[in-house]
């Protein structure tokens, strides 16, 4: 799998829908984004922690690639890198192909290895209406098709720049697609 680039990385340590472009985070191995609402090494979504504050946090960086925002802000939805949440933002990577398992190595030396799919909530629609049914859409099939990024949990920690390279390394086979986490 060819490489990609990161475009732009955010954070903010409070827990609002956008999140703030910076110059550089620093990835906290087992942590997330140091400095940001969501790092810990159990659940720090709102929503998880009150059905279960033990859980592990699979949700440490959310990654969402800039094609995305393309897509959206060519059929008049204004969206830039970090408005709808994400940590980093990437260019030339398909995301949303990658198995469970595939680690995102960013910049020189961090690592985020891929948990699972964002399931996009209504908070999507509040910040710009009608956007949420872009991002969340449903196959000929019926099925539902999630467009809002990855998440991931920290292997490695370092420090991750707009314009860093990115490159994937592939889990072992048989590869597992990804699911909502």
């Amino acid at each position: 799998m060819r490489g990609g680039v990161v475009v732009a990385v955010h954070r903010d340590d409070a827990h609002r829908f956008s999140k703030r472009p910076v110059e550089r985070v620093t990835l906290l191995e087992g942590w997330g984004v140091e400095g940001d609402a969501h790092a810990g090494a159990t659940v720090q979504h709102r929503s998880r922690v009150r059905r279960d504050p033990s859980q592990p946090n699979l949700r440490q960086v959310h990654l969402m690639h800039a094609e995305l925002l393309d897509e959206v802000t060519a059929l008049g939805y204004e969206v830039v890198p970090g408005a709808l949440g994400e940590d980093v933002t990437t260019r030339g990577v398909d995301l949303l192909a990658l198995p469970v398992g595939a680690v995102l190595h960013l910049g020189a030396a961090a690592r985020v290895e891929i948990t699972g799919l964002r399931n996009p909530c209504v908070q999507i629609d509040r910040y710009r209406r009608g956007l949420l049914q872009e991002v969340l859409r449903t196959n000929d099939d019926g099925g539902v098709v999630r467009l809002a990024g990855v998440m991931g949990v920290v292997q490695a920690t370092g420090d991750v720049r707009p314009g860093d390279p990115l490159r994937v390394t592939l889990p072992a086979t048989p590869h597992r697609s990804l699911q909502p986490v």
